[in-house]
């Protein structure tokens, strides 16, 4: 991915439009839960974790997904995954995170996500999903008012 950098500045030179539109944009369309979430053998949604902006071509955009707690189930190799897709739950995946145990005990932790590229330009809906491979033990995403999931769309800078 290549990126289009500003100039070093030096005094008395001007300042281009251009070169401001090369700046980042900063925070496009933001997202949080405290809504615990008991997870299914299906990918959903994760409660709350969705977001829609309009993309502009050629802009590299970071998406960040977190989850404070998840847990997986409590079987040999059972896992808990969390992905950022495009449109919904069956859409593109841009990235994804994996937790899986190595004995037949539930084990918990914290996740994100981070995706960085371009976008197709238009209007685009970013969601956090979540599945777990069994549901022995009650896999959850746990989540809180000091400690809400969220869900992130940065404008980085023009690609």
């Amino acid at each position: 991915m290549a990126i289009s950098t500003n100039d070093d500045f030096t005094a008395g030179q001007v300042l281009t439009a251009q070169e401001c539109n090369n700046w980042p944009r900063g925070v496009m369309a933001t997202a949080s839960s405290t809504t615990n979430y008991v997870l299914t053998t299906s990918t959903v949604i994760a409660t709350g974790m969705t977001v829609t902006f309009t993309a502009v071509a050629n802009r590299n955009y970071r998406i960040t997904y977190y989850e404070p707690q998840i847990t997986t189930p409590s079987i040999l190799s059972g896992s808990t995954d969390t992905t950022i897709r495009v449109t919904n739950a069956a859409g593109t995946q841009l990235q994804k995170s994996v937790f899986q145990t190595g004995a037949a005990s539930q084990i918990a932790g914290s996740t994100t996500n981070t995706y960085v590229g371009t976008l197709t330009a238009g209007s685009i809906t970013i969601v956090g999903c979540a599945v777990t491979s069994s549901t022995t033990g009650a896999p959850q995403l746990t989540r809180g008012a000091t400690f809400p999931a969220q869900l992130t769309v940065e404008d980085i800078g023009t690609a």
